[in-house]
């Protein structure tokens, strides 16, 4: 007989004693595990009830706050409505809150549904008009919903004391069970049944096999539940033989209000806690011969042991999450030293791509946050330079009609200019949004900061110290000089205002190569060569939340009224719009530079452009075809063309101006929005224009544009931008109208 036999039968008569205890503890514990198991039943029955209850007081408080609501002492039942749709939201506990008219005539309800409901024969509703600051209850299934809920309501009244309308809520019974389903054992059952017997809330799973709206008024579960008193519990065995014990909640107000709540588990379930000793014992067991084991080989395996357990506890901090742990030498010979070897470049690895994958989720995160806010500002600059098109157009109008009044005609200047601001606060708003008209040239940045030096000193002030520095040899850039003199202007401006008491303020422009470890704002790496302007002051610098938020679109730490909040975020999207990238850092008390940083060209610097020739604005006679959705836009520019002298035909869609194009009149200019109803965009609906007339001018307007706008080949693309002065609308009509042919 082998060693290693000896051993096992050494081990296992060692055993005999420890496991023979073992099965005596378990008869003798089986019937105490079983008491404790249907204790704690009927206590999770208790349980779930004091739950409901509480969840019953908080109703009554918000009641009690509804009441006293300015929203609901109103006989606007579209207004009632949607304030009670708006707290249904913040309490999604409820199926739906409504008010009831003291004739017992549904008011006003946050599920919006207008509907015609006569509740005088709902118990609540009678139950209440006794009332005077307590709530009625009562479980039911719900006319507008069909979802079993307890029907919580409360009678609001005059001074007087006379009943102004009855407020209810509908407390979900079906996601209170799931809820207590979830934080209780899951071979635990919860059914809810009204006072008589109809089934409001069944098991999703387990013995019972009646559903939802069913009776078991008939059945000794329900006799029980009725009785409390006489049974501590019941069991009950289904058609398939499983037993299963029930308790039930002996709450006397969730009974009073016609609710009984059971909860059941099976019968088998029972000992389960029982079991799980025995396997507890069993593993001890286990252990124990374990050790022994050990204990006969320890000599023979003390130094492969020892290794064992270096390997084991590096395993250990590991699987914890430790990827910084590592094995320190002296490495054995052999298998063992290869595998310490092996799991310390293991772990090194997953270390690298732990913070490989931290990095990028951060940077996706930022990217994320950022092209979010840059769809939402596009939109709203969309529909906000619709209403700036017909504001400015007609004040402009306006303030021709009214010249002989200076009074009238002032105001209707200043109209003029507050809609010119507006549309300078949109054009901030597309520039955060990437969706701004740039008109890039070659120009050297430097020459362009210098010619703006006096009015960078005058916006600073005699208090901060300013001073330009300027790179050798720089390279050229293609950006919109405009765009950056307005965004070089705003960091200026934010400078001056981090250094009250004073500061110096330094604008450094200079070649700047970046590496893949060079970040943006976003956390992504641009490489590549740059000409990077910098802005540095010495003010009172920023946290590293500030900095954070500081690109987004009107976030500021200004008191109200001193800032828009779209400085940064305009240059931020200037940036990114031209193929850049922005770096800021700052830290409190330290001050702060910000970097922009412009993409080299490989291009001469061509000469100055030359200046616009002013555009004589002759009145028209051609024929005008205008498609524009928005009614007041399509008055306004429709006026302003018959005042120009072109014919006009309006539409406000694609398919209606096509209908227009089949029929033979003469029409010389398709002026179109880019963006509108029906599924057809004004590029395709030109498209489909040139197709019918292929002699047809096009011209595009836009709220914003994404230039260039993408059209069909052969099609000019001229966009006028909203909002627009009668000028240039007059000019632009000239010129697609003298376009050469196609």
């Amino acid at each position: 007989m082998s060693l290693r036999t000896r051993l096992l039968i050494l081990v296992i008569a060692a055993m005999l004693v420890p496991a023979s205890l073992v099965g005596l503890r378990f008869v003798q514990n089986r019937s105490s595990e079983i008491n404790a198991a249907l204790a704690n039943l009927a206590a999770t029955a208790d349980d779930i009830a004091g739950d409901l209850d509480e969840k019953i007081q908080g109703t009554a408080q918000l009641h009690y706050g509804l009441a006293r609501a300015r929203d609901l002492d109103t006989r606007d039942k579209a207004a009632c409505s949607a304030f009670l749709s708006d707290v249904r939201e913040e309490y999604p506990q409820f199926t739906g809150i409504l008010t009831i008219n003291p004739d017992g005539s549904l008011f006003c309800d946050s599920l919006r549904t207008d509907r015609t409901l006569d509740l005088r024969d709902r118990a609540y509703f009678k139950q209440v008009q006794g009332l005077h600051g307590v709530v009625a209850l009562e479980p039911v299934f719900g006319r507008l919903t069909g979802i079993s809920v307890l029907q919580i309501a409360y009678p609001v009244r005059s001074e007087a004391g006379a009943l102004k309308f009855v407020l209810l809520a509908s407390f979900n019974l079906n996601k209170f069970a799931e809820y207590q389903h979830k934080r209780l054992l899951t071979e635990t059952e919860i059914l809810l049944t009204d006072g008589k017997g109809t089934v409001l809330v069944a098991p999703k799973e387990g013995g019972r096999s009646e559903p939802v709206g069913a009776s078991i008024a008939g059945s000794d579960l329900f006799r029980f539940a009725a009785n409390p008193d006489r049974d501590a519990f019941q069991e009950v065995t289904d058609r398939e033989g499983r037993t299963q014990v029930w308790a039930v909640a002996r709450s006397p107000s969730i009974r009073n209000a016609g609710l009984y709540i059971m909860v059941g588990r099976s019968k088998d379930g029972l000992v389960a806690a029982a079991n799980r000793r025995l396997y507890e014992d069993m593993a001890i067991l286990a252990v124990a011969s374990l050790l022994l084991l050990a204990g006969v080989w320890i000599l023979a395996t003390m130094s492969v042991g020892r290794q064992v357990g270096r390997l084991a506890t590096m395993a250990k901090k590991l699987g914890l999450g430790e990827l910084g742990a590592r094995i320190p030498p002296p490495y054995p010979r052999g298998e063992l030293g290869g595998l310490m070897t092996l799991l310390n470049g293991t772990a090194e690895s997953l270390e690298q791509q732990r913070a490989a994958i931290a990095d990028l989720s951060h940077k996706l995160s930022q990217s994320q946050k950022m092209e979010a806010m840059g769809q939402l500002t596009g939109g709203v600059a969309h529909d906000f330079n619709n209403l700036l098109t017909v504001i400015l157009g007609n004040s402009e109008h306006l303030a021709d009609r009214l010249a002989g009044n200076k009074e009238l005609h002032r105001i209707a200047s200043d109209i003029a200019t507050a809609a010119e601001r507006g549309a300078d606060l949109t054009r901030s708003l597309l520039a955060f949004a990437r969706k701004q008209p740039l008109r890039p040239r070659e120009i050297d940045i430097a020459e362009k900061v210098v010619g703006m030096e006096q009015l960078l000193r005058r916006s600073l002030g005699e208090h901060i110290e300013c001073s330009f520095v300027f790179g050798p040899d720089l390279w050229l850039t293609s950006v919109d000089p405009g765009q950056l003199a307005t965004a070089l202007l705003n960091l200026v401006l934010n400078a001056r205002d981090a250094m009250p008491d004073g500061g110096k303020l330094t604008v450094e422009v200079r070649n700047n190569s970046l590496s893949a470890s060079d970040l943006d704002v976003n956390g992504e790496p641009r490489p590549g060569d740059y000409v990077m302007v910098a802005v540095t002051d010495t003010g009172s610098g920023m946290t590293g939340e500030v900095a954070s938020r500081a690109f987004e679109p009107f976030f500021t730490t200004k008191e109200v009224g001193k800032g828009t909040g779209l400085g940064l975020s305009m240059v931020y999207g200037f940036a990114q719009q031209s193929g850049g990238l922005v770096q800021l850092q700052s830290e409190p008390g330290q001050g702060s530079v910000v970097r922009l940083f412009f993409p080299r060209i490989a291009a001469t610097l061509s000469e100055d452009p030359p200046q616009a020739e002013r555009l004589t604005i002759p009145d028209g006679s051609e024929t005008v075809l205008l498609v524009e959705d928005d009614d007041m836009v399509r008055a306004y520019v429709e006026s302003e063309l018959k005042t120009l002298g072109y014919g006009v035909i309006a539409t406000s869609n694609g398919p209606a101006a096509l209908d227009v194009l089949r029929q033979p009149r003469d029409i010389h200019l398709l002026f179109t929005d880019v963006v509108m109803p029906r599924g057809m965009f004004g590029p395709e609906l030109a498209r489909q224009a040139i197709v019918l007339r292929p002699d047809l001018k096009v011209l595009f307007t836009s709220g914003y544009s994404q230039s260039p706008v993408k059209t069909p080949d052969g099609i000019d693309v001229r966009i006028l931008t909203k909002p627009f002065k009668r000028q240039d609308l007059a000019a632009m009509l000239r010129s697609a109208l003298s376009a050469p042919p196609r």
